[in-house]
C-alpha cells in the first residue's frame, strides 16, 4: 500500500484552493519584495524559509526564480518533537492542492544505508509543515515531474553532537547524490529570527548569513549560540552547508533578506526570512 502524505497546512500557510494557490504563488514573484523574473542560476543548495506565504512567500520566491528543474533533498527542522531525531521518509506521495509528488524510494534507500543515523520515520512528517511549504513552489515551476526526498530534523540546541551528526548526513547526501544520474538539488526550510524588534532581528540575522555565506558550518553554530539566535532551522542549514560543499560549492550567495515587519509593518516583534543559496 502506497503512503500518502496529506497536506496539512494547505488553507492556513497557503491557499487551499488549487486557481487561488497558483494566483498566490504568482503574487509572491511578483510581489514588490519578489525576484520579478525567473532565470537559472546553477546551485548545488539553498535555504528558503517556510512561513506562511503572505509573509515569506516573496522571499522564498527569490530561490525558486533561479531554481533549476532537478529532484530535490528537502531538509526541515521538526517543530513538532514527534518522530525520530533525523526522520526520512522513504516512500510514497506527497499531496498538495497542486497534485502529488512522489518519494524517491530508490535514493532514499541508499540514504538509509549509507547514513546510519538517519532513521525510515514518518511520524515525524505528518503534522510538520517546514518541508510541505516547499512543495507547492517547485509544483508551481515545474508541474508534478519531480521527486523528493523529505528529511525532517529535531534540533533543540547548536551543539557540538549535533554538528557531528548535521556533517555526517551532509557528507552522506553528497557522496549518495555524486552517484546518480539525475540532478538533484538541497533545500534547507528555515526562518531565521523569531519575534524580536526589526532592529534587532536584521543585525542577528546578518552577523549569521555571514557564516553561512562562508560555507562555514561550525562558525555557524558559534554566531547561533553567541547571540542566542532563534534559527529554526539550523540543522538543516549545517546539513546544506556540507552537502553543497561536498558537492564542490565555492561560496553562498544571499539573494534576499526581509522580515514580517516589512510586510505587516509592524516592527516591534518580527520574523527574519532569508533565501540563499549555495553555487
Amino acid at each position: 500500500m502506497i503512503s500518502i502524505r496529506a497536506p496539512v497546512v494547505a488553507g492556513t500557510f497557503y491557499n487551499l484552493e488549487k486557481e487561488m494557490l497558483k494566483k498566490q504563488i504568482d503574487r509572491c514573484f511578483n510581489h514588490e519584495l519578489g525576484p520579478k523574473e525567473t532565470k537559472k542560476q546553477p546551485f548545488f543548495a539553498g535555504v528558503v524559509p517556510h512561513a506562511g506565504y503572505e509573509f515569506s512567500g516573496p522571499v522564498a520566491a527569490w530561490v525558486y526564480s533561479r531554481i533549476e528543474k532537478a529532484n530535490y533533498i528537502i531538509l526541515g527542522p521538526n517543530h513538532t518533537g514527534i518522530g525520530s531525531n533525523f526522520a526520512l521518509m522513504k516512500s510514497g506521495i506527497w499531496k498538495t492542492p497542486l497534485g502529488e509528488i512522489v518519494v524517491d524510494e530508490k535514493v532514499a534507500e541508499k540514504l538509509l544505508k549509507e547514513c546510519k543515523i538517519l532513521e525510515f520515520d514518518v511520524m515525524a512528517h505528518e503534522q510538520e509543515h517546514s518541508i510541505e511549504v516547499q512543495l507547492p513552489f517547485l509544483q508551481h515551476r515545474f508541474g508534478n515531474d519531480f521527486k523528493i526526498i523529505p528529511i525532517s530534523i529535531s534540533n533543540q540546541f547548536a551543539d557540538e553532537s549535533l554538528l557531528e551528526s548535521c556533517k555526517l548526513i551532509g557528507k552522506e547526501i553528497a557522496n549518495v547524490i555524486k552517484k546518480q544520474k539525475e540532478k538533484w538539488i538541497i533545500l534547507a526550510s528555515s526562518d531565521f529570527s523569531h519575534y524580536i524588534p526589526q532592529d534587532r532581528a536584521k543585525k542577528i540575522d546578518n552577523y549569521i548569513i555571514k557564516a553561512i555565506l562562508k560555507l562555514n558550518e561550525k562558525d555557524f553554530f558559534a554566531r547561533i549560540n553567541e547571540k542566542n539566535a532563534t534559527v529554526c532551522g539550523f540543522g538543516p542549514i549545517a546539513i546544506a552547508i556540507v552537502a553543497a560543499k561536498g558537492l564542490g560549492a565555492k561560496k553562498g550567495e544571499l539573494l534576499k533578506y526581509s522580515t514580517s515587519g516589512d510586510i505587516t509593518k509592524d516592527f516591534g516583534a518580527v520574523v527574519g526570512y532569508a533565501a540563499v543559496i549555495f553555487k
